[in-house]
């Protein structure tokens, strides 16, 4: 089972529900940080990493033995990656997605691909949690292809928790594809509402079953609630404003290790999901999907 921890906006506690609800699953779960412009759930877990590795992308590089500079490269570039000038070919490899078509269209061979360092993949363990981070370079406008990286690191024999970026966008998307569940988390805060609304909106898009976490809910004025009521949208969790756990999460320190009884209440809120997604016990992947 794979379950999305994202937010519409970036600060609500998103981090916190992930690494604690894998935190409560333990060795039954994996945590995946697809958050890669900014992965922190090594703060909360201080995995031991085992492994590194590099991801590239392809980008063009041209010959200029060979090219004619005929602007085929030119014209056929959807992201404007690439500029034939009188002498000379430009490129630009941020603006790259590595689509081979300037390669493709090329008359005389003129164009090979060569890899581009984009990100670093590391894996690791927090006890017996197994730990997946993909890291973006600095400066690198793209995540998407880092993160179906990152992604392709899942063991499906467990139940996979991916951290997400926050927002709605490519990124978003790109972590939140082929996911059973999401776990929306927000802040019961004018801006916390309305990007709230956006972030429903993706997941129906998607047609990803979804439920809200509700993180310092004591604050505000209710109308988040009011307004997932209205919704039909299911409320999970609700993690009160309190001083402990502020100081607890400035530690980096799970609310696993504040009380001891939050394990138990986020292995009620997996089960819910559990529950929500439609993944019923006797199915393929039933025995590990087990939240109990």
């Amino acid at each position: 089972m794979l379950i999305a921890v994202a937010s519409g906006k970036g600060g609500t506690g998103k981090t916190t529900v992930a690494t604690n609800l894998a935190a409560a699953l333990a060795g039954r779960a994996q945590l995946i940080d697809c958050d890669v412009e900014e992965p922190n759930i090594h703060l909360f877990l201080h995995p031991k990493i085992i492994h590194h590795q590099e991801v590239t992308k392809p980008i063009p590089q041209i010959d200029f033995e060979k090219c004619l500079f005929c602007g085929a490269c030119q014209n056929i570039c959807q992201f404007n990656a690439i500029a034939v000038l009188k002498n000379s070919v430009l490129t630009f490899p941020e603006l790259c997605h590595s689509c081979g078509g300037c390669r493709a269209v090329c008359p005389t061979e003129a164009i090979r691909e060569v890899p581009r360092l984009i990100g670093r993949i590391e894996t690791g363990w927090a006890g017996e949690l197994g730990v997946i981070t993909g890291r973006l370079m600095v400066g690198e406008p793209m995540a998407p292809p880092l993160i179906r990286a990152v992604k392709r690191q899942i063991d499906k024999t467990k139940i996979v928790i991916i951290d997400a970026p926050p927002g709605t966008s490519c990124s978003v998307i790109q972590s939140l594809r082929n996911c059973d569940f999401c776990l929306l988390v927000t802040e019961p805060t004018p801006f916390g509402w309305h990007d709230l609304k956006l972030a429903v909106a993706t997941v129906r898009q998607m047609g990803i079953p979804f439920g809200v976490v509700i993180n310092r809910a004591d604050i505000g004025s209710g109308e988040v609630e009011e307004w997932c009521a209205e919704e039909g949208v299911p409320i999970l969790l609700k993690i009160p404003f309190q001083r402990e756990i502020a100081v607890a999460y400035s530690r980096g320190q799970l609310l696993l290790d504040l009380d001891p009884a939050w394990k138990r209440i986020f292995l009620e809120l997996c089960q819910r999901v559990q529950k929500l997604s439609g993944r019923k016990s006797g199915g393929e992947g039933a025995e590990t999907d087990n939240c109990s």
